[in-house]
């Protein structure tokens, strides 16, 4: 579910000393293909320090949904989370991806540990407000409890965490994957952390010919991304990809990259850099 505009309050716990961790989020077009995620775990497993990976859904519940015989609501290319859809994205989400998720990291000796939003209280969000349109179980996020997920982290766990997050009062919420990362990034950097952030598609990075994979624009500052976004060479669902990203690096997230998940063994030379 896309989330362009959020805030966030960071949970004011006692600090938990951490010198660096990465935050990789994956798509669906990873999720929906088995030998991708598997070559993909394999390099997120080889990763050094510590590290969270985020997820979304691919395909899989919109395909349940049909099958069950409930149509998937659309906006903009924005899902509406009806009761029906919640109970859906849930049972995808958080059980069958991301339990196959920390399964497989499992088998590669990677200690790991599937989350929601709802557990240890990562995440808490408001339902979202819009006086145009009733999305339904849909979340923007309110806050990081970024004291207990390091807890996590400091006693050699590797958090997956799923698109959900909740409301505080017994309700889950479909939330951006994006947007989940961004907000978790900015919140490690808030608490002195050094963050790097990791957006892992179907592209090597930004490039300035979406249809050649050779014209890789390697560096992003805010000066230029106007310009691209003038130019329409950056459009459509890059914006919000790179807004998040603009925005993490002004909360003072020392590195966002976005790249191919086939790049993420070397991602420190591979893809888009975003900078000041």
């Amino acid at each position: 579910m896309e989330n362009d505009n959020y805030q966030i309050t960071f949970a004011k716990n006692k600090k938990i000393l951490m010198s660096s961790i990465k935050i990789i989020k994956i798509g669906g077009n990873i999720i929906d293909n088995p030998a991708k995620l598997n070559q993909f775990l394999v390099d997120f497993g080889k990763l050094d320090g510590q590290k969270i990976l985020i997820h979304g859904g691919g395909k899989i519940a919109t395909e349940m949904a049909e099958t069950l015989g409930i149509k998937a609501q659309m906006i903009d290319g924005k899902r509406v989370t009806d009761a029906e859809t919640l109970k859906i994205v849930t049972m995808v989400y958080a059980g069958l991806i991301n339990k196959n998720i920390v399964a497989q990291l499992q088998a590669l000796q990677c200690n790991a540990i599937g989350l929601t939003g709802a557990d240890a209280n990562i995440i808490s969000a408001t339902k979202r407000k819009d006086e145009k349109v009733d999305w339904g179980f849909v979340g923007d996020i309110e806050s990081v409890n970024v004291h207990d997920l390091k807890l996590f982290l400091n006693n050699g766990l590797i958090p997956v965490l799923c698109a959900l997050t909740h409301d505080g009062n017994g309700n889950l919420l479909n939330t951006n994957a994006d947007t989940i990362a961004a907000s978790l990034a900015s919140a490690m950097a808030a608490d002195g952390n050094e963050v790097h952030s990791v957006y892992c598609f179907e592209k090597k990075g930004v490039l300035h010919d979406v249809n050649d994979d050779n014209s890789l624009i390697k560096t992003i500052n805010q000066e230029k991304y106007v310009a691209l976004k003038a130019s329409g060479i950056v459009n459509k669902g890059m914006i919000p990809k790179l807004d998040n990203a603009f925005k993490s690096i002004a909360e003072g997230v020392k590195e966002v990259k976005i790249c191919m998940a086939e790049d993420l063994s070397d991602f420190q030379n591979a893809g888009t850099t975003i900078s000041k």
